[in-house]
């Protein structure tokens, strides 16, 4: 039986990372979420947490009333998120939160010698540099969670790196698939929240609808993975059931299909090398019948080809883009800037700073901190 301590828990990652853990007896010692104490609490009953944060720390005082019937050891705020990290006793440490937040549990993580579960984005985009080598150094695993990274991980096992042609990252297109930038000036928030084939927070699917999301997978997996960013094609299938491919140098084509549910890969990253009965629905290709693949469309959606030109520049462009990003979009959700406006702002910030390099976790915060500032002059 693995031990797990997973943040994030009461998002759409987290509570179905616990779906998993209920249907295959996974022990779950400690527990954080950002600000939903009520399910944290049910959560920790539920499972015996034996260490339980929380990040609003307006919520401690509640958090700790409502588990004052245990014994478990209540925390709150980002120490509180690194104490998690770091927990001795834990076979896998679960990140599943959204935003920069993310980095500096994963690095707590990592020095601690604790193998890493990785659904949050902005760990590797904005820290990948540091984040693998000190995976590197500490001999530490580190298992993607993201359907596209897992599914490039799968179809890597039992082969040769150094025969690795070519990743493909596959995408959905999102709710906005054809669409031209004329047509998407007036799109609303419930509209960029309707995606087609997934069910995740609001961050992550407004950025699908820009597309943001590839940029930013794409941005991860040149750090997963160890390849140049000229060896990553994003291809595009509507259906979501081709999840990514990857190339060898004789030209054979691995690739992961599955039905699209983010149940898959969180299991396999938690019982990671096996393969277990899951609670999905098992794919038929004759229900779908046909699959279909297209070029990303790269002057439409400016976030992806801004993230694809971060990467190439390096330095700390990918961790400036994504903190762009991430104040843009929180302003797109509260309705105070244009849909479009958030892809304007990503392009606009790569003509706007100049080259620096990340070489430590405050040269990633120092970064992140000028990109947010950038946008709020700007708006």
């Amino acid at each position: 039986m693995k031990t797990i301590s997973l943040i994030g828990s009461t998002g759409s990652i987290g509570t179905q990372t616990l779906d998993v853990c209920r249907k295959h007896n996974i022990k779950v010692k400690a527990l954080a979420a950002k600000s939903n104490v009520k399910l944290l609490a049910e959560q920790a009953h539920e499972f015996s947490a034996e260490y339980v944060c929380i990040y609003d720390e307006d919520k401690y005082r509640e958090l700790k009333i409502l588990m004052s019937d245990t014994g478990a050891e209540i925390a709150c705020g980002m120490d509180g998120l690194c104490k998690a990290a770091e927990l001795d006793g834990i076979d896998l440490f679960v990140n599943s939160v959204v935003g920069m937040v993310g980095l500096l549990p994963t690095l707590k993580a990592v020095e601690a010698g604790n193998d890493v579960a990785l659904a949050n984005k902005e760990t590797l985009v904005a820290g990948g540099a540091i984040v693998m080598k000190a995976a590197r150094d500490k001999n530490v695993n580190i298992y993607p969670i993201d359907s596209e990274h897992s599914a490039i991980f799968q179809c890597l096992q039992g082969n040769s790196r150094k025969q690795l042609r070519k990743i493909i990252l596959t995408a959905s297109g999102g709710p906005f698939f054809g669409k031209t930038k004329a047509e998407l000036r007036n799109v609303t928030v419930e509209q960029a929240l309707d995606h087609p084939n997934w069910s995740m927070g609001s961050k992550i699917t407004i950025d699908s609808a820009t597309l943001m999301n590839k940029g930013l997978e794409f941005i991860e997996a040149k750090w997963l993975f160890d390849v140049s960013p000229d060896n990553i094609e994003i291809v595009v299938n509507r259906e979501s059931v081709l999840h990514s491919a990857v190339e060898y140098d004789d030209h054979s084509v691995i690739a992961q299909l599955g039905t699209p549910d983010m149940k898959i890969p969180i299991q396999y990253a938690l019982l990671y090398p096996q393969r277990l009965e899951c609670d999905v629905k098992p794919l038929s290709l004759t229900d779908y019948g046909t699959l279909t693949f297209y070029k990303p469309d790269l002057e439409t959606f400016d976030c992806l080809s801004s993230c694809i030109e971060a990467i190439k520049r390096g330095g700390a462009y990918p961790c400036i883009v994504n903190g762009v990003n991430e104040e843009a979009v929180r302003l797109f959700l509260e309705r105070k800037i244009p849909f479009l406006k958030i892809g304007e702002l990503v392009k606009e910030s790569l003509s706007h700073f100049k080259p620096s390099e990340i070489n430590t976790y405050s040269d990633v915060t120092d970064a992140d901190k000028a990109a947010r500032e950038f946008v709020l002059r700007r708006v």
